[in-house]
């Protein structure tokens, strides 16, 4: 059984920072790519940060500069890291094995003053 589980999430002043992290299970993580997205009230779920197997990332353009997404294998895990952070980036944040489309059940994130 494949299991996805977020933590990190919270509240956070303008400009703050975050860790999420995702800890998988039930997958071969080392050979899975592994994405983040995020979905704020009323809009669609967005591709925020994407891992290959070999370390390649790629990031939406309205995070470029400010999140870094990366993994350790040893720990079947994958981080969000998120700096200077904006109201807009208001968001339940989830991880997701794209392959086959498995999901965490997600982490809040609030930036509010």
């Amino acid at each position: 059984q494949v299991l996805l589980v977020e933590s990190g999430g919270g509240l956070v002043q303008p400009g703050g920072s975050l860790r999420l992290s995702c800890a998988t299970s039930g997958i071969d993580f080392s050979f899975e790519n592994m994405d983040w997205y995020r979905q704020a009230p009323g809009k669609q779920r967005e591709l925020v940060a994407t891992i290959t197997t070999r370390g390649t990332t790629n990031y939406a353009d309205s995070v470029k500069g400010r999140f870094t997404i990366s993994r350790d294998n040893a720990k079947n895990t994958v981080y969000l890291q998120m700096n200077s952070l904006k109201p807009e980036d208001t968001a339940v944040y989830y991880c997701s094995v794209p392959r086959i489309n498995s999901w965490g059940q997600g982490t809040q994130v609030t930036v509010s003053s």
